[in-house]
């Protein structure tokens, strides 16, 4: 039976939820924190996780598909599940955000998604995705450089959910998602929300700092397609940044 432990403060849900995966917990096990004190996300960067948020960490069974169709997954999933709250404008970028569209144009930060993949007994292979979500989350918490770049669903739908009802959606979106990618008819439709949802396609990006092209789409492995002039360049790995974002 999938356990669910739940933290006041823990360093990270997402290395608590490897060790339970690592010791054969099943898929749909969870780990949730009112507050980390060293969330991370993609490339080691750090997650900010005051209260207000909803950040855990489930282990799901993991895929033939690459990782990064994986995290992809998940994000195109949470956002159609986030959007039953109501018509918010979000989008994909790629690999592992949720970004919020605002009224002026710009795109910012309303969850994140980390994929590990660890051995497992009871799954051979696990995946843990730790998911962040800014449901009630003060921008006054936030170090400054980063309350005018993310959002908070609170301020995006007329009845705000708390995170304890948005809980069971990110939860069953984790676990849709690798449902999905694993068999083809399912896998066809998900890889194609993604490639509909995707951010900044027509803008150009930069990655790691120097610019590299405008954005195209989404090649078969769930890499990022970058236009070159006449060459389409797949983008692996790195950090983008895409112009429109906040």
């Amino acid at each position: 039976m999938a356990a669910r432990e739940i933290y006041e403060e823990i360093g990270s849900t997402q290395d608590r939820a490897l060790e339970l995966a690592r010791s054969g917990a099943p898929a749909g096990t969870v780990v949730r924190a009112i507050r980390q004190t060293r969330g991370r996300g993609r490339l080691d960067h750090r997650w900010e996780s005051p209260p207000g948020g909803l950040w855990l960490s489930v282990v799901v069974p993991a895929t033939g598909a690459r990782e990064t169709w994986l995290s992809l997954a998940v994000g195109a999933r949470l956002l159609r599940a986030l959007q039953g709250w109501g018509p918010i404008p979000l989008r994909l970028k790629w690999p592992n955000d949720l970004v919020a569209i605002g009224t002026d144009g710009r795109a910012r930060k309303l969850s994140g998604v980390l994929i590990d993949r660890v051995g497992s007994p009871s799954l051979g292979i696990a995946a843990v995705a730790g998911i962040g979500v800014n449901v009630r989350v003060d921008a006054a918490d936030l170090p400054p450089e980063l309350r005018e770049r993310v959002v908070s669903l609170h301020t995006l739908v007329p009845s705000p959910p708390t995170p304890d009802e948005v809980e069971p959606r990110v939860v069953a979106a984790a676990l849709d998602a690798a449902r999905d990618l694993g068999s083809l008819p399912t896998a066809q439709e998900v890889i194609a929300q993604c490639r509909a949802s995707l951010f900044g396609v027509g803008r150009a990006a930069r990655v790691d700092g120097t610019s590299r092209g405008t954005i195209s789409g989404l090649d078969d492995d769930g890499a990022l397609l970058l236009a070159d002039g006449p060459n389409l360049v797949p983008i692996r790995s790195g950090d983008v940044h895409v112009d429109g974002l906040a």
